[in-house]
């Protein structure tokens, strides 16, 4: 067997409370310090349980931590990113479409400890929604991405150009473009169109602004936010204009699709605004005029899919 070369993508400790001395002091319920100890107790347990498996593989690895990255990757065979969705989500912004990542959820949520501390306060942990493993079947999985017994599957990003530049980071979830005060009003213009055609009237809006999110996003805050769950393989986006004020004859085009071979094209009309990109990992000014391009023409994303969601994906 070939010696793959592999990058271990880390989410770090210090996000957690118990170590911000600051967050620390104020945390006087016993249980809630407990549980916050724990979760990075878990975390730290399967970063080094990772690494003891790798040791004993035929693959040249080295571990970063994921606010590390400020260059693509590259000169790898595979990304492992242990952590949750946010790890797995930051890499991608540094992933093209040739490098394949595989998800472990590093302290999934154990619904027994949600249901004992229910009445106390939130013990939900890590959803993973898209990380294929966890410690229990982490070199199972492996040894099967290294015997070439396991295929990625291709998730769709979206591409965004402002000003007819295309921004340099593709959102694998979802973009919100929105004023930078969410208290604020946003107000665009937009129209869908297809090789330069118009599908769509033109839609003038004022409301808390658009969003946009791929197949794999549409279950995330799309779907909160009253949208529909996509086929996670499709190359479709789907947008919803939030809370929009007095939408008329246009409220049946404030939430639709974008077709794989259509774009949403819309000029923004306030002063100010920010483009957020898969939650706030990566944000872009904009301001009054700029024209923005929103498409799934964008290199797709090799990720190797929990089997439910292969399931789904086979069936649709």
């Amino acid at each position: 067997m070939a010696r793959r070369r592999l990058l271990l993508l880390l989410k770090p400790f210090d996000v957690y409370p118990v170590a911000q001395s600051d967050c620390l002091s104020r945390i006087t319920n016993p249980q809630i310090l407990h549980y916050l100890e724990n979760r990075q107790k878990v975390h730290k347990d399967a970063i080094n349980f990772c690494q003891n498996i790798l040791r004993q593989k035929p693959v040249e690895w080295k571990p970063t931590v994921r606010s590390n990255l400020s260059e693509p990757i590259r000169d790898v065979d595979l990304v492992v990113t242990v952590g949750g969705d946010g790890t797995l989500l930051q890499g991608s912004h540094f992933i093209d479409d040739s490098v394949p990542v595989l998800g472990v959820n590093s302290d999934p949520t154990q619904p027994e400890e949600v249901e004992k501390l229910r009445n106390e306060f939130d013990a939900n942990r890590s959803r993973g929604y898209l990380c294929s493993a966890t410690v229990n079947n982490f070199e199972h999985v492996l040894d099967n991405i290294l015997e070439s017994q396991a295929n990625p599957s291709k998730l769709a990003r979206i591409s965004i150009h402002v000003n007819s530049e295309v921004l340099p980071t593709y959102a694998l979830n979802d973009i919100l473009t929105s004023h930078p005060c969410p208290a604020a009003l946003s107000r665009l213009s937009f129209k869908i169109k297809k090789n330069d055609q118009p599908c769509s009237l033109l839609v003038h809006s004022r409301s808390s602004g658009p969003r946009v999110s791929t197949g794999a996003g549409s279950t995330a805050a799309m779907l909160s936010a009253g949208g529909f769950p996509m086929p996670i393989l499709s190359q479709d986006l789907q947008y919803m204009v939030r809370e929009p004020i007095s939408p008329g004859n246009a409220s049946s085009l404030m939430h639709g699709l974008i077709k794989s071979h259509q774009s949403m094209e819309a000029t923004w009309l306030s002063k100010e605004g920010v483009i957020y990109i898969d939650d706030s990992h990566v944000c872009y000014s904009i301001q009054d005029g700029d024209a923005i391009e929103i498409s799934s023409n964008a290199p797709i994303l090799k990720v190797f899919l929990p089997h439910h969601l292969q399931n789904i994906s086979e069936e649709t």
